[in-house]
């Protein structure tokens, strides 16, 4: 696909059938705070505090008379509506609201009808789409509608061949425009990637999905069982656990050559790879001397040394993703698993959660937060179930993000810092999940065989 793009103006108990290494993923507890000042400070700390701006989202219209306009319309629109609907960032006026006549182009705004009730708007986005001699042409608005002196803040021109595929690519474009703009320069996620695990093939392969749940497609063929994804931070590569005659190995998928490229073989149980922010150290935990234990080497597997020696099994790496200083990992060490973090030399090794089964940390883009998979109360006769939560790592105060939606697991961020995706099996089986970042917005992204252990592309 070539596009084209001109700018027109500046602008737990389940968990244990895997080997014993793979029960400690991470998650995280403290002193709890009340649960109304925990959603305020946690809507601040990830950037959702402030107020969303009011955008109205009219239907693009049909620039020429092409019989593919309709379906690629459609694509567009509902592609369009999800991701700005998605992003946090925007409280998007009710389509019940609009005026009549709908513009698709600039001198067709009206900005009466718009800027006051019902409507309301403050931003309008708007444009048309057609088709002509088989290439897609998408014009696009973005108007401030309560500046009624110089109201376009941006203007583009996308042009591709015509096709559903590039019909969604250039919503996703046009609406990370917006959300860049409008959500404090922060880039938006409508092209980024969702790594995950599934079962639809008959064995557990690496899959990958466009954010949104879209475009699902098998990667790895190992006919074996395979687990925790972890894409480099360009993008290239792709870390994973598999099993083989030999046990548990790391190995590395090359998302350019769509193939496996060699890494090295280091015998025992190899699980939960991890990459640096910089994409020059891997992470992992390895039982190659006894109990599995965090070790880091090169991304070719070279300069292989142990970070932890401790009695009980440390695994689950994750490494501070804004500063590449530290890494949160999970420690059995005093029974169990419970949520740690160290220096990136193994140094200031310190103990995070007190209490329960703590597991399947993951540190947010910011660096600030650590999310978890919390059995806060566990053992026979226990009540518990596994949620997810929020932790701030200088305070060590904490919000539960999910209730009483059967087994949360393995949350990740997206790359936005607003957007969390995990596993769940609410709706009866494992599915991946999706989440804004206060734990509001909900919504099933899988519904084919067991998935799981998802992983968000680092952009």
């Amino acid at each position: 696909m070539h596009l084209r793009v001109i700018a027109v103006s500046p602008a737990a108990p389940t968990r244990l059938h895997f080997p014993s290494a793979l029960i400690f993923a991470l998650f995280v507890l403290c002193a709890p705070a009340p649960q109304s000042q925990a959603q305020d400070w946690v809507r601040t700390g990830t950037d959702l505090g402030v107020a969303k701006v009011r955008l109205a989202v009219p239907d693009f219209k049909p620039s020429t008379n092409d019989p593919q306009n309709t379906a690629l319309l459609k694509t567009f629109n509902d592609t369009f509506w999800d991701d700005l609907d998605n992003s946090g960032v925007v409280e998007l006026v009710s389509k019940s609201f609009y005026p009549l006549q709908t513009p698709a182009q600039p001198p067709d705004v009206t900005f009466q009808a718009w800027n006051a009730p019902p409507p309301n708007a403050a931003m309008l986005a708007f444009g048309n789409l057609g088709v002509a001699n088989g290439r897609l042409t998408v014009l696009g608005w973005l108007y401030d509608v309560k500046n009624t002196q110089s109201p376009q803040i941006l203007g583009k021109q996308y042009t591709d061949a015509a096709s559903d595929d590039a019909a969604r690519v250039i919503a996703h474009k046009f609406a990370d425009e917006i959300i860049f703009r409008l959500g404090g320069g922060i880039p938006g996620i409508a092209e980024s990637k969702i790594y995950f695990v599934s079962d639809r093939s008959g064995h557990k392969e690496i899959w990958v999905m466009d954010y949104d749940g879209a475009n699902q497609r098998q990667l790895t063929h190992q006919g074996s069982i395979s687990l925790s994804p972890r894409i480099s931070p360009d993008g290239t590569r792709l870390a994973f656990s598999s099993l083989s005659k030999s046990g548990w190995d790391i190995l590395m998928f090359s998302t350019d050559l769509n193939r496996l490229v060699t890494f090295p073989h280091f015998g025992a149980t190899n699980l939960s790879p991890s990459w640096s922010p910089d994409g020059t150290k891997l992470a992992f935990s390895s039982s190659r001397t006894g109990d599995s234990e965090i070790y880091l080497c090169d991304p070719n597997g070279a300069n292989l040394h142990r970070m932890t020696a401790n009695k009980g099994p440390d695994v689950s790496p994750a490494w501070n993703r804004k500063t590449g200083a530290q890494i949160a990992f999970v420690s059995g060490r005093t029974g169990l698993p419970q949520v740690y973090t160290m220096e990136a030399d193994g140094t200031n090794q310190q103990r995070l959660t007190d209490q329960g089964y703590a597991v399947s940390p993951n540190w947010s883009p910011n660096g600030q937060f650590l999310t978890l998979a919390w059995i806060r109360k566990y053992g026979p006769g226990e009540p518990g179930s596994s949620d997810i939560y929020l932790m701030d790592i200088a305070s060590q105060r904490w919000v539960q993000l999910t209730h009483d939606g059967g087994h949360n697991d393995f949350p990740y961020w997206s790359p936005d810092g607003r957007h969390i995706v995990f596993q769940s099996s609410r709706s009866g089986r494992e599915q991946i999940w999706m989440m804004l970042a206060d734990g509001t917005k909900l919504h099933q992204l899988t519904f084919t065989g067991r998935n799981t252990q998802p992983d968000w592309s680092w952009k």
